[in-house]
């Protein structure tokens, strides 16, 4: 039987059929992108202050009752503290001055008791104002955050598995439902904890529908489209609704305004139930021979071209049913070494890269002193991000390619902490770099990730090493608190981990220009292709076989 790129190749590479996939699965990825950094900013901490009832207080009083603190070297109003306002109001009462008459130091202070108040310069409300989740309360703050990337991680470890076993397309669009929902349920929240589940239902769904459909568009297109799809379309629909984001919370600075700005247009996706077919290549993989011909059939009549009678001669349904109860064994990724080793490196990979890439987006404000503005440049860097990641997956071996890009990434996060006080532009082209480089060896992955393993394992494989992407999202909030010990601690520690996983990536095989493995077999062909430099050994070839047992 010919090789699945082989046996479609009469419906060429680009057409009608080709282009809808395309399009609509790109829109579908658009969600993941705003969806994925809301957080960004309905967690931003506006300045704030203790609320002071203004009864019996002068105006003096009311402006003097907020202590003074040095913060960063840097004197300004205490966010968490008041002089206790039963003497403020005795003093008031009194007419005294503060400052003058009274010695502010002598003041016994107590906590915002009566609660805070918020300014509006930026925000007119976000998560934090609802929930007054700063002071003794500020640890809710990166917790939301991680508890939104927890559902996140659930998500995508569920969602290969059930990919694999029901169907690209259904997972898909199950996905997306449930980001639409619950995105719209958070609106009606009467409670932090209430808010919590919510986000954390809605996590499920964020990203998972990411790797549906990256995994679904990689299977059905062929050719340099399958190449480009996976990174520059993909990615680029993810970062267009990156940008889209601030640019709506700049109209919408009231959260639930936002939230439901962003869930409501969902709805559009509906009618692409009908015309986003599932992947051929999954329908073959559970004996589906003719299901799988169907679709390319009826792709064929929208290409205009004559497919052939039989378009899948010589398929064995029996292989085809092995091959079904191995994609639902998660085990199977660890029984054999080829398998084991690589992925384990790239559940490392997938760690490191989504731990620098999500750290230095969350760190946005670091850009400018404007969130929307910064918020959109970190987006727009993104694009020639996947426009470079591209080219490289277009012209250059994976394995060197992302190795050399981790290397560059990792340089600027080291430099970071040489550029002397004041040059804050230098700091800011420094993190841009690296924000550049993440960017592009995150894309990169995703679809290096695919070519690895074999179809029946492939969405499963791949669901499970972006789990760990989801971990390192899920650390992110608590990573970048470790500037509390040392303002550059972050940067060192993800510029050491680059140079680790650069190391690991040559354990990887080289899949640049080889057709995606149907089974374990050819995929371990791969493995024994491996050269590493520092390792002087040839691998031999062990025939991997599957009995009635295994399967």
């Amino acid at each position: 039987m010919k090789n699945y790129d082989d046996a479609v190749s009469f419906l060429g590479q680009w057409g009608l059929f080709q282009m809808t996939v395309c399009l609509l699965l790109c829109a579908t990825i658009m969600p993941n992108g705003f969806g994925g950094f809301t957080l960004v900013l309905l967690t931003d901490v506006p300045e704030h202050r203790c609320l002071i009832p203004g009864d019996n207080l002068t105006e003096s009083w009311r402006q003097g009752a907020i202590p003074a603190q040095v913060v960063n070297g840097k004197q300004e109003l205490s966010s968490c503290s008041r002089y206790k306002l039963d003497v403020v109001r005795n003093l008031s009462a009194q007419g005294l001055i503060p400052g003058i008459d009274v010695n502010l130091t002598d003041l016994e202070q107590e906590s915002c008791v009566d609660g805070w108040n918020y300014s509006k310069k930026i925000y007119d409300s976000t998560l934090v104002t609802e929930f007054n989740l700063v002071c003794d309360d500020k640890w809710k703050q990166p917790f939301t955050t991680m508890i939104f990337y927890a559902g996140i991680l659930s998500g995508s470890f569920f969602s290969g598995p059930l990919s694999d076993r029901f169907g690209r397309k259904p997972v898909l669009f199950a996905t997306i439902a449930t980001q639409m929902v619950f995105t719209f349920l958070q609106v009606f929240s009467t409670s932090w904890i209430m808010l919590l589940i919510l986000l954390f239902i809605n996590g499920l769904g964020q990203m998972s529908n990411f790797v549906a459909a990256l995994v679904l568009g990689s299977e059905t297109l062929i050719g340099n489209v399958r190449i480009i799809y996976a990174s520059v379309g993909t990615m680029s629909a993810f970062a267009l609704g990156y940008m889209i984001l601030p640019i709506l919370a700049y109209f919408l600075r009231d959260w639930k305004h936002l939230q439901l700005a962003l869930s409501v247009p969902c709805l559009l996706y509906i009618p692409f139930w009908w015309l986003i077919p599932e992947s051929p290549r999954w329908l073959l993989s559970q004996g589906k021979v003719e299901e799988a011909e169907a679709i390319l059939k009826k792709a064929a009549k929208w290409n205009k071209v004559q497919a052939p009678s039989v378009i899948f001669e010589g398929y064995s349904p029996i292989k085809k049913k092995r091959n079904i109860k191995e994609s639902f064994n998660f085990f199977l990724l660890l029984k054999h070494s080829h398998i084991r080793t690589s992925t384990i490196v790239l559940c490392f990979l997938w760690f490191t890269t989504s731990l620098g890439y999500y750290s230095l987006s969350f760190n946005t404000t670091q850009f400018h002193a404007d969130p929307y503005i910064a918020c959109f440049i970190s987006a727009a860097v993104e694009v020639p991000a996947y426009i470079c990641s591209w080219l490289v997956l277009q012209y250059l071996p994976r394995r060197h390619s992302i190795i050399s890009i981790l290397v560059v990434g990792a340089l600027p996060l080291f430099f970071i902490q040489l550029v002397p006080k004041g040059q804050s532009q230098v700091s800011l082209t420094l993190e841009t770099l690296g924000k550049f480089a993440v960017t592009t060896s995150f894309s990169m992955v995703f679809v290096y990730a695919s070519e690895i393993y074999p179809t029946a394992i492939r969405n499963t494989a791949t669901a499970t090493s972006s789990t760990f992407a989801r971990l390192g999202s899920c650390v992110t909030p608590f990573f970048l608190k470790l500037n509390d010990y040392h303002i550059y601690l972050p940067y060192i520690i993800l510029g050491i981990l680059y140079i680790l996983c650069g190391f690991c990536t040559l354990l990887l095989p080289e899949t640049f220009k080889q057709p995606l493995p149907e089974t374990i077999e050819q995929m371990q062909k791969q493995t024994n292709r491996i050269t590493c430099p520092c390792i002087n050994r040839t691998k031999t070839t062990v025939p991997v076989t599957m009995s009635d047992d295994d399967s």
